[in-house]
Order: C-alpha cells, then structure tokens, then sequence
C-alpha cells in the first residue's frame, strides 16, 4: 500500500489507501483508551494524585484516558531537571541533536495514521485536518533542523581589526524553554515550538492543553523512541494552574505560548521579570476574506468555505468575516450559503465527514450566543442550528451593523459574516480595522488590484486566490506562519526562515592570539 501524504492544501479525500491506512490507525487508537496517563520529568512518570478524564467531544460517553494532574512541586522538579540538563544537551555537537530530531520526525510520520485518529477522537478534526496536523508536527521539526543545518550551527566569522584577533558570532540556547501548547493543534503547535526549542540546545518543558494530552503523549513517545535523553524534555499536563507555575517560575529561561489574545498578553506582560526574557505569544485572529467584483466565484466560495468551516472554524487562522464587492455580492453569497448546507457534519473519524464537533459545550454555547445576536440584528442565510451535542451548523451570515461585535470579536465556531463594499479601498479599511492582524485573503483576476492588496493589508499570512483555504493552510518551509499586531509578539512567524533563531542568543567571541 501506497502511503498517502496529506498537507493542508490536500483539497480531497478520494485516495482508498489514505482511508485503508487511516481506519488501521483507528483501529490502532482504539486500543489506547482508557488509558491513564501522567506527565514525564526526567523520562520517569509523575505521580500527580488529582486526576481528570478526557472525553471526545463528538461523544461525551467516550471516556478516552484518565490524566493526572501535575503538582507545583512537580512542576519545579520539570524546571529543575531541564536546567541541569542545559550544559549536557547544549554542548552536543548541533549534528547530533538534529540527528535525533530527525529520528522522531520520522516516527511521527510512520505513525501518523494512528497519531491522526487518536486526534481526531480527541478534539474532533476530520480526517485530512488531523493527517495533516500530524504530518506538519514532523516537517516543523524537519524545517527547524534544516535551518539550524544550511546555516551550519549558527557559528559565523566576522571581520577583524588586526591579523592577531578572530572574532566569531555564536547564536546559544537560553536555557530551559517553556511551551504551552493549544487544543486545536495538539501536535503541531507542541512539536514546532519543542522542536525549534530542542534544535537549538535548549531543554522544554510542554505543558499541553487538557483536551489535547493524549495527542502530547503520544509525541513525547515519539520523542523518547528517538533517543531523546528524558532530561531533556518534560511533558506537564494539567489545567490552568499548572500553565500559570510554569510561566511564574523563575528557572525558565524563555516560553512560547499558543492561544487567545486575552492570555497571550497576560503572560507577554508578566512573563520577563525580574529582566527581560523572550517570550514568543502567538495569539488569535479575526481574518478577513476580500472578494473582487473581478474575482472567480467558484474558487472563491471553495477557498472561504474551507477556511471559514474547516475543524468547525476553531483555528485561529479561520477566515470569520468576508467583504465583497457590491456588484457580485448576492451571487456570492448565494453560492456560499448552498456550500456551507452541503458540508457534512458528524464524527470526525467517517470517511465523508468535513465539519465535527467543536471542542466543549461552552463553544456550543458562543455558537448559539452569535446565531441569535446576528438574527436580532442582522439576516442568518445558512445554517444556525444545532444538530445535536456539541455538532452545530456551519453559518453565513449578512447584513450586520457596522462595527458590530460579530465583525470584531474572536469566535472559534464555524459562522462567518459577509458584508458588501464600494470598493477595494473600503474593503481594505474594514479589513485591517482590527487589533489583530494574523491571516487575509484575497480574490481577484487583476494583477494590479492583487499588487493594492498585497501593500496594503495588514496580516502576517496572506493568501491570493486559493481554493484550498482563503486565510488558512501555511505549510513548513512554504508559507511562514506568524501574526502582525496583536496576533503575534516577535514578528517572527513559524515554519519559516527567521523562527528557530528566537530559541537562541548572540555572543560575540574575540580571541587574540598571542
């Protein structure tokens, strides 16, 4: 059997030995429930005594594992351990840590259909969301290493002032490095950070999202199989605590966090005392669509749909508003109100399904909160319901005020508003009249309209007539993925060319020979 390689641009699943291997891999994933899992310090389980259970969120009765919950003197063990395993890991030459890296990211890969089922069962991507997911938690860690490769460790000569000096430039680790990763890529969004960490001579410490554990163990596995030594990644799991001591704790030298924005800036404001320290916050995304009256319609509605209802538009690159020009606007928003109702909606693991589950009830109920407030105020045109649990509708709607909360406010759910404009101009200033700046669209047949596009809007992610995702889709290695403005806090965007520099620090080294 042909192995099958999906990536976010992977526009169907028609391929049988995708399917064959996925449903082996399901198989496989079922085997793992009921598990009961602890967090890892020093390659040796922890023994947190509060536990609380994971469950699929498509099926509430489906009790996946049992995680303990990692203590605060656990948590200083995690610290404590990665710090005296800096000086070891660090001073191995870079070759053999990519080497190992390189190892795991390729069990991720001989994995991945179990990885993949496993995901979608815990936090409801379909199956070509989850593969992919699983195939770009490998190509970030490939990406990284091949960074820290092409520019030969980071070690350069620099010029010299007399014949008896050399001086070099040294990029070195910081340290331990803390990474709190998300739900809606559970694997992904842990092993690029961790990897770019790792590569780079640091020791981590992963604290996961609760609803996303299972996913994290299953790649620190991947890790450890590798030949990863155990003190030199520490895997956390619990809640909201357990991510607050690791940002507190003074032994961390650097973090990166994945979420929304209102947590993201807590933590960039409170993480660097008592001196400043890096801290990478990759936050939300309010994205907007711009449709040209020049624009080809079909692959339009294709690209929005699939950015806006893709894993129920819990990412944070979902495109969640579209500014279309007047004079193909009831078209357009005809042709994407009959493609959200054809959507499949169910389990994420059936063949045919495209939308599943949204993460937790309290999504259901923000769902439900926007269908009734765009309904008082505006006109829903497709979807609105709930179907059942925590299954819901993909949503279009129209005819909000302006500046009302639905065109400003962050969802998470699969509901996008459309809204007319005059003109290209109009579209860009409602475009970017946002604090947040991560991913934008565009569509248009006019060179010169894409050229205006490209200059003046502000997102750090930009696409230009894309089928296979208006505002989502970055791929490592093809399209860096990083925000401008409040979507992200170093300007530095992941899977692209300038990211694994922000795990290390310059020295500049002067030797006069004598």
């Amino acid at each position: 059997m042909t192995k099958f390689r999906v990536t976010y641009a992977t526009l169907s699943a028609d391929n049988e030995d995708l399917h064959t291997a996925y449903e082996q891999g399901l198989a496989i994933a079922k085997d793992w429930l009921g598990a009961d899992l602890t967090g890892f310090v020093g390659g040796k389980p922890l023994s947190g005594q509060e536990t609380f259970t994971i469950t699929s969120p498509g099926d509430a009765a489906l009790t996946l594992c049992t995680v303990h919950s990692t203590t605060a003197a656990e948590v200083d063990a995690a610290v404590s351990t990665a710090a005296d395993a800096v000086q070891a890991w660090s001073g191995r030459p870079w070759q053999e840590r990519v080497d190992i890296l390189m190892r795991a990211a390729d069990l991720i890969s001989e994995r991945s259909n179990e990885l993949a089922a496993l995901m979608s069962m815990e936090v409801g991507k379909n199956r070509l969301e989850a593969l992919g997911d699983v195939e770009e938690s490998a190509d970030l860690i490939r990406y990284y290493c091949k960074q820290y490769s092409d520019n030969d460790g980071f070690v350069r000569p620099m010029d010299q002032l007399s014949d008896a000096e050399r001086t070099t430039s040294v990029l070195r680790p910081y340290g331990v490095w803390g990474v709190i990763s998300p739900f809606n890529f559970p694997m992904a969004l842990a092993a690029g950070p961790a990897g770019g960490a790792l590569v780079a001579g640091n020791t981590v410490v992963l604290k996961p999202s609760p609803q996303g554990t299972f996913t994290a163990v299953k790649l620190y596995e991947c890790l450890q199989d590798a030949g990863l030594p155990g003190e030199v990644m520490q895997l956390i799991p619990g809640g909201d605590e357990v991510g607050r001591a690791l940002v507190k704790h003074p032994g961390v030298n650097g973090l990166t966090f994945t979420g929304s924005f209102a947590a993201g800036m807590e933590i960039y404001r409170s993480f660097p005392t008592p001196f400043p320290k890096p801290v990478v916050c990759e936050m939300g995304g309010k994205n907007p669509a711009i449709v040209s009256a020049k624009a080809d319609l079909p692959t339009a509605i294709a690209g929005i749909a699939r950015s806006a209802f893709g894993f129920s538009g819990q990412k944070c690159s979902a495109c969640s508003r579209v500014y279309v020009e007047r004079a193909v606007y009831d078209d357009f928003v005809a042709g994407l109100a009959v493609r959200a109702g054809e959507l499949k909606v169910g389990d994420a693991t059936a063949r045919d399904v495209f939308v599943g589950p949204v993460v937790n009830d309290e999504s259901v109920a923000r769902f439900t909160d926007a269908v009734a407030h765009a309904s008082s105020v505006g006109k829903v045109v497709a979807g609105g319901e709930v179907i059942e649990g925590r299954y819901v509708q993909p949503t279009v709607v129209t005819d909000l005020p302006a500046g009302d909360r639905l065109l400003t406010d962050e969802l998470f759910v699969p509901f996008v508003a459309v809204q007319p404009v005059d003109s290209l101009d109009e579209a860009l200033t409602l475009a970017n009249a946002t604090e947040l700046g991560l991913t934008a669209g565009f569509f248009s047949a006019d060179d010169a309209e894409v050229d205006y596009f490209l200059d003046r809007i502000e997102a750090g992610v930009v696409y230009v007539n894309r089928a296979a995702g208006a505002t989502t889709g970055a791929w490592p290695g093809v399209q860096p993925f990083g925000g401008w403005k409040g979507s992200g806090s170093s300007g530095k965007a992941g899977g692209g060319l300038y990211y694994v520099q922000q795990f290390l620090r310059e020295q500049s080294r002067t030797v006069v020979s004598r």
